[in-house]
């Protein structure tokens, strides 16, 4: 899909350009936002009292930070999809009966994000709900991928990149395609310490009838916990029979 506007509005994309900044530094004043965007003091002033006008930024003392505002529209955006309001029950369950996080997820624009979590009793944290990580590099990611077209796959690689954040992340276009091969022949995907060291997952995609993916649901936890055959026979057999559980459950409605 195109995503490149033919007429771009550029006071817009300089205010989001100004709210990453924001995001990344955790807060910043205009002196600092400026700087980080090689603009004139004077000019993101004038943004920020615009985006303080409408609510959303706040101003502490001279730091501006995002408002609130974008949690009710986080919100509203999260349950559109028909995959949290049916799925988190089952995310519920996985996380109760395993202890460890559970984790709903879909791709949107190349990135694998997570939708909704739920803290088993022995969690481990290791993102949060919005997050957006690589899918080429999670379990929840590979198992989206995995159902997605060829040409759709060549897109990501090509607009993200493989990225290796660990000694073990998959970073090569050939290893890539023979881990999607086996995902889509055994039904579910592994991330062994590839985004983080100590962290492991397993993930099953929740697809329609027709092989369609609507995305992915797992469970996360450390390496110590998530091992031998309990890693790799019974939680996947757990995860398949959730994300199994929430197809149907999309299907009926």
């Amino acid at each position: 899909m195109e995503r490149s506007a033919k007429n771009p509005v550029h006071s817009l994309t300089k205010a989001f350009e100004i709210l990453e900044v924001l995001v990344e530094l955790d807060g910043a004043g205009v002196t600092e936002v400026a700087g980080a965007l090689n603009e004139p003091k004077s000019t993101i002033h004038n943004y920020l009292s615009t985006l303080l006008q409408e609510e959303y930024v706040v101003n502490e003392d001279g730091q501006y930070h995002l408002g609130l505002r974008f949690l009710e529209l986080g919100i509203h955006a999260r349950n559109r999809h028909e995959l949290f309001t049916v799925g988190k029950s089952e995310a519920q369950r996985l996380a109760r009966e395993t202890g460890e996080f559970s984790n709903i997820a879909v791709e949107e624009y190349g990135h694998c994000i997570t939708i909704y979590r739920n803290q088993g009793e022995m969690a481990v944290n290791s993102r949060h709900v919005g997050m957006r990580s690589s899918l080429h590099a999670t379990a929840v990611g590979r198992a989206m991928l995995a159902h997605l077209p060829e040409d759709r796959v060549e897109t990501v690689i090509e607009q993200q990149g493989l990225q290796q954040f660990t000694e073990r992340t998959i970073d090569n276009r050939d290893d890539l395609y023979d881990e999607l091969e086996t995902i889509q022949n055994r039904g579910y995907a592994f991330d062994d310490e590839e985004l983080l060291q100590g962290l492991r997952c397993v993930a099953a995609p929740v697809l329609t009838t027709s092989g369609g993916i609507i995305g992915a649901i797992s469970v996360s936890g450390p390496t110590t916990r998530l091992s031998g055959e309990y890693y790799h026979e019974e939680l996947p057999k757990k995860v398949m029979e959730a994300s199994n559980v929430i197809s149907l459950n999309i299907e009926a409605n």
